[in-house]
């Protein structure tokens, strides 16, 4: 019992100390402009990524999903994508800054909106729907973008595995973000409550799923957590799909598409294991259009484990 406490109490001092460090890097970086500090980040995680057990996890799922490609070719895409995920580190100190969307602009800003009308139709016309992305580009502005625009929208998000760190990100979310819900074993009742009173939910679809429907990515296999499906089964609620785009010189491109039609089976119920794959081939024509701003170091294919050794 003593031996399991003083454990207990070592991880804990760990991850204090983990998340003490990072908080004061991220300080640091708030005292440089925003440009400089993210090209920075950039270049840095540039240079320490490919040296981490995870880029051979990065390699491996890009010549899966690449196989016509070069190794240089893929490994080129790794090392941008390392660059997209320092970016979007050190986009959370200067989120503030970055999102100046202003539709009575004259003059254009960092961020620019694909879709405003259905925004709007959205906050003027009320009623459940579901709102899906993946990990591409900088997909924490899409919910600041919806609360900008008034729309009730509560966002399911995954917190970091260190509970310091967790708490400070999950503090800087709910004030840009409206309201959160913690993926966990409850959080599916606590969305579907909200579809309930006819409100907005918004998801990450891209995520690995072990105990999910088998299903296709990439034309490998897959497992996809079937919960957008089956709340959309419930409550027969609209379905859209939007994403970030990193652009040139810092800025960023918004896009809520049109809704997506669910497929349904002959008796016009809503085909669960048909809409899970639905989404994934959403997600994979992103992917392909920008695959350096994906997320490759996610184990999305579950083949970490066969890497060991």
């Amino acid at each position: 019992m003593l031996i399991t406490r003083i454990v207990l109490a070592l991880r804990h001092f760990q991850q204090w100390l983990v998340a003490q460090a990072v908080f004061g890097f991220l300080n640091l970086l708030k005292l440089l402009p925003a440009d400089p500090a993210i090209r920075f980040i950039d270049w840095l995680v540039r240079q320490i990524g490919p040296r981490t057990p995870r880029h051979r996890l990065m390699l491996v799922n890009l010549a899966n999903a690449y196989p016509d490609k070069t190794e240089a070719e893929r490994e080129a895409i790794a090392v941008a994508s390392w660059g997209h995920m320092g970016r979007l580190a050190a986009e959370y100190v200067f989120l503030d800054r970055l999102f100046d969307f202003d539709p009575h602009a004259t003059q254009p800003g960092r961020i620019e909106v694909d879709g405003i009308p259905i925004f709007l139709d959205l906050r003027d016309n009320p009623r459940p729907f579901i709102v899906f992305t993946a990990h591409t580009g900088n997909f924490e502005l899409l919910p600041v973008a919806g609360n900008a625009f008034g729309l009730n929208v509560t966002v399911m998000f995954r917190p970091p595995n260190n509970p310091y760190i967790a708490e400070k990100v999950f503090s800087f979310r709910a004030a840009r973000m409206g309201k959160l819900v913690p993926s966990h074993a409850g959080s599916s009742f606590a969305l579907a409550r909200q579809l309930e009173a006819g409100k907005g939910i918004g998801v990450l679809v891209d995520q690995k799923f072990q105990k999910g429907l088998h299903t296709q990515f990439f034309g490998r296999p897959v497992q996809t957590n079937p919960l957008l499906a089956k709340l959309v089964r419930q409550f027969d609620c609209e379905v859209y799909p939007a994403r970030c785009i990193r652009l040139p010189n810092n800025r960023y491109r918004l896009e809520i598409e049109p809704k997506i039609d669910i497929p349904r089976n002959e008796k016009g119920a809503v085909d669960v294991q048909a809409t899970a794959q639905l989404l994934n081939d959403k997600v994979e024509s992103w992917v392909r259009e920008h695959p350096e701003q994906w997320l490759w170091y996610h184990d999305r294919w579950n083949i970490k484990r066969s890497l060991k050794g």
